[in-house]
């Protein structure tokens, strides 16, 4: 019980620190991770510092980092996820202990680098969506370390590069990165081996905005219409 009132504190300190001028801290952790970074993006093909796009898949724990390549986006990296709390399904309010599902944008605003918990950025729940459902809960973190309650916790290394790769996208003009969180890869098969009554309609509607991306391999542009999202 006294390790669950700490992590709470420490994120209780967390979302009250956000915004908060980057210092040496962020710093420190880009010089470490650029030159490898700048090496593997051309390893790769891709540009150090073009349009990025981000997916979590929480059943099989990964968080994606795709990079624009000319007209699409390709995979760069696939991190695993250190720890997040719950289970499949999303967040609906404040305490449940779930880590959020849908379509999220993250702003330059919303990074933090002088987070408890290593380097961390708001992912902005709730959303629009979560909004209208009047889902509560806030201060949703992808940050550092391996604790959580609520937030996707990625170890210090990793968010360390994540860190990087975000911020060379927004110096060099990104002014949004889009974060989709998924409860696992949304193909007719794995829709078929999660049957949820109490989420299989949430599920469908983010399965299209899923195949979308699959398809096109663009993230489409996410809006709302009669209380579901809506992709294009």
């Amino acid at each position: 019980m006294k390790i669950v009132f700490f992590i709470l504190f420490l994120m209780l300190i967390d979302s009250s620190s956000s915004q908060v001028p980057s210092e040496k801290h962020d710093r420190e952790a880009i010089q470490r991770n650029e030159p490898k970074l700048q090496m593997e993006f051309r390893e790769a093909g891709l540009t150090y510092g073009a349009p990025i796009f981000l997916r979590i898949l929480k059943e099989t724990n990964e968080f994606e980092v795709f990079v624009k390549a000319y007209s699409s986006f390709r995979l760069f990296k696939s991190y695993p996820i250190c720890y997040y709390s719950g289970s499949l399904g999303t967040k609906t309010r404040e305490g449940d202990g779930q880590a959020p599902e849908g379509f999220y944008e993250i702003k330059e605003g919303s990074m933090n680098p002088l987070s408890n918990f290593h380097l961390a950025f708001n992912i902005g729940y709730p959303n629009q969506y979560e909004r209208l459902k009047k889902y509560t809960g806030n201060s949703i973190m992808v940050h550092g370390n391996c604790v959580s309650i609520g937030c996707y916790a990625m170890g210090d290394d990793q968010i360390e590069e994540i860190w990087t790769i975000m911020t060379k996208a927004f110096q060099s003009g990104q002014s949004m990165i889009q974060l989709h969180i998924f409860p696992f890869r949304m193909t007719a098969e794995n829709m078929l081996m999660h049957p949820d009554p109490e989420w299989s309609s949430f599920w469908s509607n983010l399965q299209e905005g899923y195949l979308y991306f699959e398809t096109n391999k663009i993230p489409p542009s996410v809006s709302l219409a009669n209380s579901r999202y809506c992709f294009r």
